[in-house]
């Protein structure tokens, strides 16, 4: 899967051809949870507190890079 951001003990994916609502992948070795990229909730899975501040704290500073990633990766004809 296209990694979008590395972080020490994780990192952060857009997938294409993914579902709605656009959303960003937390994916660590014990891990994995999908992140609503314009609200920053947690939509499913499971994740330390620490990784999801970390990761939260950069996509809330990255949200248009994030969105323009999701719309490349997902347009829809």
């Amino acid at each position: 899967m296209p990694t979008f951001q590395n972080f020490d003990s994780f990192r952060l994916e857009v997938r294409s051809r993914d579902h709605n609502p656009p959303h960003f992948h937390i994916v660590g070795p014990d891990h994995h949870a999908l992140v609503n990229i314009q609200t920053l909730q947690v939509m499913e899975g499971t994740l330390t507190r620490k990784m999801l501040a970390e990761a939260v704290t950069w996509a809330a500073e990255n949200t248009d890079a994030l969105m323009n990633e999701w719309r490349r990766l997902n347009e829809r004809d």
